[in-house]
């Protein structure tokens, strides 16, 4: 490596040094190693690769003043030869061995990503909902991406490097002193017109790749919300697209301007360094110069500390930039296993039971229940604060009690914010109760095993949200291998059949991100197919028709109600009309159940039930229309 771009490295290294200073625990380096030991015997090769190949590249300068000395000294022509072939063979060796360090460094490096995405991709599946609500997407992918990246050159660039520029460094530094130590000393002495440049021109441009970066990353975080399809749609409909382009072309201008200037600085930098590597080796030729023809130094000599000082300083420079590689690389694993140190709150016990076999039923008994504080479900990193909120939810549920027997259907009305979604969140654990218990088939949903859980139970929003993936791919969610007669058989049940038949590439179509190449009452039926291929035992609908025009409702009623046919159901609904024939309806407000009972009974009874059907249905007869969209009514 030469001067130049020894220096422009540890250069680099000081515009990329990260921000967090906080010392490191004996703990995160012995994690660390944790990780690291299934790599033992490829780190051990490689360390004693690297050190070989640090060693042969020290004997180069060393034969080829040999060679002149042998020229000046009339030497045999078969010396110079051999000497010669000999720098050749090291040169193959060198390459060979490069290319083998290459790939243990590669083989490490992807085995520890593919090791530390894993366990957090792993972990994070097993936090609670509330860890989503709360965390910014980016930042999570971030850790998946930057961070085990940024861990993973630990072992692949700096291990390396520290073992590599150590012992060249060492080899270097004795081969130069028997040459001639005043050489040596003179050389050492330069070591700062290389290093505090660097440092410098490295905090200035620091500054300006930190601004940079913020630029970018808020036109990233605009453009991605712009450009996704409900964020193009509020643009259109709500944007000033003047003021949009202005805004975004202000930013773009600074990292414009940033990149002009970052630009002169590092060629003033490398054009000012240039001239001083060269001043330095003519300083080094002038001074061996003089020891060769005061008769105390060999010609050979003088070449071999000039070609030695590109050695000498290489490494010298390089370690003093390996502090803050070492430092990124440990905030990087710190990163990584902040996240892995979060725990779930929501786990699955070690005697875990399956859901009974058979009809299930669904009791609720004196649940009581508030939304977790930030500080036990999230990171204030993640969710880019500087503290997070450690205050207790606002109690939710109180005493909610209430059981559906096996086929039947239960209804949950009320006003927005009322619990009813909270209720419904609490039967396939996207929550747990905090006080009373939840239980299915008899059976505490905290006693079950989650794969049981998954199976019995079947649950549509009110988004019926899709993955950017093919029409199969978002069905086979619910059964994996499900076949192909199977995925059709779900479609036409959900009277979608027809209608994916006719894409241009049937069940392999891609449904566009959330979906959006289909209409809100064709996702939401492609929801319900998913549903009915599932077969769950209890169904849960969440508002599944919540905003859909009549058309679209009544195709996708058609299809719920084939879903709830014989099976336990739990159903939400604004619209009052959509659960008539439940087998008990619920009236929820502020997280209480205040009133209880069928359609009939409850409009007799005159309470809260009654105030909000009149409501809805005052001023026009639309009871009988909306009765042939019941979700619960049995399919005739």
């Amino acid at each position: 490596m030469s001067i130049e771009i020894s220096a422009w490295t540890s250069m680099y290294h000081a515009v990329h040094a990260p921000n967090d200073t906080r010392p490191f625990s004996a703990a995160t380096l012995r994690r660390i190693g944790r990780f690291a030991r299934p790599h033992k015997r490829a780190l051990l090769a490689f360390v004693l690769l690297s050190s070989v190949t640090a060693a042969l590249a020290v004997a180069t300068p060393l034969l080829a003043g040999r060679i002149v000395d042998a020229i000046t000294a009339s030497e045999p022509f078969a010396t110079v030869v051999a000497l010669a072939v000999l720098i050749a063979a090291i040169a193959l060796a060198e390459a060979g061995l490069g290319l083998l360090t290459r790939w243990f460094s590669a083989r490490i490096g992807e085995g520890l990503i593919l090791d530390l995405r894993s366990a957090v991709y792993d972990h994070v599946q097993r936090m609670p909902i509330a860890f989503f609500t709360r965390t910014r997407t980016g930042a999570l992918v971030s850790r998946l991406n930057n961070d085990v990246i940024g861990a993973q050159r630990a072992f692949s660039d700096t291990l390396s490097g520290v073992v590599g520029n150590l012992v060249t460094l060492l080899l270097t530094l004795a081969a130069m002193l028997v040459l001639s130590w005043q050489v040596t000393l003179v050389s050492l002495l330069l070591l700062p017109v290389f290093v505090i440049p660097a440092r410098r021109m490295g905090g200035r441009l620091a500054r300006l790749d930190r601004e940079a970066a913020d630029h970018n990353a808020a036109m990233g975080d605009r453009m991605t919300e712009r450009f996704s399809a409900s964020g193009a749609v509020l643009i259109k409909l709500f944007g000033r697209p003047e003021q949009e382009s202005d805004e975004f072309r202000a930013r773009a201008r600074r990292v414009r301007d940033i990149g002009v200037r970052t630009a002169m600085l590092q060629t003033t930098f490398m054009t000012a360094l240039t001239l001083v590597s060269a001043l330095a080796l003519a300083f080094v030729y002038g001074l061996g110069g003089f020891l060769a023809l005061s008769g105390t130094l060999k010609a050979g000599a003088v070449v071999a500390l000039a070609m030695l000082l590109t050695r000498l300083y290489a490494p010298l420079t390089e370690l003093a930039g390996a502090r803050v590689e070492v430092m990124s690389a440990l905030v990087s694993f710190e990163r990584v296993f902040e996240v892995l140190d979060l725990k779930p709150l929501i786990t699955e016990r070690a005697d875990a039971v399956a859901v009974p076999e058979g009809p299930v039923s669904v009791e609720f008994d004196g649940v009581g229940f508030a939304y977790p504080s930030a500080d036990k479900v999230s990171l204030a990193s993640l969710e880019e604060v500087a503290d997070l909120d450690t205050r207790a939810g606002k109690q939710v549920l109180h005493e909610v009690s209430f059981r559906a027997e096996p086929g039947q259907t239960v209804a949950l009305v009320g006003s927005s914010g009322a619990g009813k979604s909270t209720i419904a969140s609490l039967l396939p654990r996207l929550y747990d109760a905090d006080s009373g218990a939840v239980r299915l088939g008899g059976v505490d949903v905290r006693d079950l095993t989650a794969a049981s859980l998954r199976s019995a139970l079947g649950m549509v929003t009110q988004d019926g949200h899709l993955f950017h993936d093919t029409v199969r791919a978002n069905l086979q969610l619910a059964r994996p291998g499900a076949e192909e007669s199977e995925l059709w058989g779900a479609l036409r049940r959900a009277r979608l059949d027809d209608l994916v038949a006719s894409l241009p590439d049937g069940l392999d179509t891609v449904v566009g991100e959330r979906g959006y190449r289909f209409s809100g009452g064709e996702r939401q039926r492609l929801t319900v197919a998913r549903l009915l291929l599932a077969r769950p035992r209890v169904v849960i609908l969440d508002e599944a028709t919540a905003h859909l025009d009549s058309t679209s409702e009544a195709a996708v009623q058609e299809a719920l109600a084939e879903a709830l046919e014989g099976r336990t159901a739990v159903v939400i609904a604004h619209r009052l009309s959509t659960v008539r024939a439940a087998d008990m309806i619920l009236v929820v407000e502020d997280g209480r159940i205040v009133e209880r009972g069928t359609h009939e009974e409850l409009l007799a009874a005159g309470g809260r039930y009654e105030v909000l059907y009149r409501t809805q249905f005052a001023g026009s007869d639309r009871s009988a229309a909306a009765e042939s969209l019941d979700p619960a009514a049995p399919v005739r």
